[in-house]
């Protein structure tokens, strides 16, 4: 019998106390699968994710961890087994230089982005440059953003327990999202979904994030080109610092009717700005 990819959920039986009533049911809850990525033969890394969308994780994964550009991979092949998820991704001979120094061997838990590299250099390596771009945005789209991810987590709105990452482009909205229990996986799989579609190079639009922005997520972001990072969570200091090395645009703690801008707020259309400074 051939193994099949896991569901993306599943009921749990659980215990429900609310209002002073004790009742039995079931809740949905996400899968997490190990998703092993391995190219030209070899694993190079295995996650925790969600089993859906993974030829998007497999480009997405290659691009923002600088393994290869998405016209340097032949191929990806999904292939289920009895232990998880191979994604069998064969690269070009350009590729392969750049593939053995990255020297990954990693199991990343859902929230860790930096498991298992090899070197404290590694884990500071120095971000893309964002490209200059005419891409602005104003505080009411930045706030229609975030309303409008919310639209787009169909897994997490039965589960209540997954990250989502999307793109948002002005004048079109939220073009796409990505779910995963893993918030670098979803954006992993956002950014596979834009270079499959040709949009992974100088992103004219705003990652949008549900999940806390860390260091790994703006190496990320930058590796893809993106002049904005718009989130729901706070960043760490250190993300605010090689977001600032980067160019790239950082708000974040976006919710309702505020936000707060912690790097590059050049790209933000604020009205009276003169009196701030950053």
């Amino acid at each position: 019998m051939s193994e099949e990819i896991p569901k993306t959920h599943r009921p749990a039986a659980r215990i429900l106390y609310a209002g002073g009533a004790v009742a039995a049911s079931e809740r949905l809850l996400p899968e997490e699968t190990p998703i092993a990525l391995s190219f030209n033969g070899s694993t190079q890394a295995v996650m925790m994710a969600s089993p859906q969308d993974l030829e998007d994780f497999a480009y997405g994964f290659a691009l923002t961890e600088g393994i290869a550009r998405p016209e340097e991979i032949e191929s990806v092949t999904v292939q289920p087994t009895s232990l998880g998820v191979d994604l069998q991704i064969w690269l070009k001979d350009e590729a392969e230089a750049r593939l053995t120094a990255r020297r990954r061997s990693m199991v990343g838990p859902v929230g860790c982005g930096l498991c298992g590299i090899d070197s404290l250099e590694e884990a500071a390596r120095k971000p893309r440059q964002t490209p200059d771009s005419d891409f602005r945005i104003r505080p009411e789209e930045i706030l229609e953003a975030m309303r409008a991810l919310r639209a787009h987590q169909p897994l997490h709105d039965v589960t209540r327990a997954v990250h989502a990452a999307g793109f948002w482009e002005p004048g079109a909205g939220l073009t796409l999202a990505r779910e995963d229990v893993g918030r670098h996986n979803a954006l992993d799989k956002l950014a596979g979904a834009l270079a499959r579609r040709g949009l992974g190079e100088g992103l004219s639009g705003a990652l949008v994030l549900t999940s806390r922005v860390s260091i790994d997520m703006v190496q990320k972001a930058a590796a893809l080109g993106a002049p904005m990072i718009l989130a729901v969570s706070a960043p760490t200091a250190s993300a605010v610092a090689m977001a600032e090395e980067a160019g790239l645009t950082l708000a974040a703690l976006a919710r309702e009717d505020r936000f707060e801008i912690f790097a590059h707020p050049r790209r933000i259309l604020l009205e009276n700005p003169a009196h701030v400074v950053l």
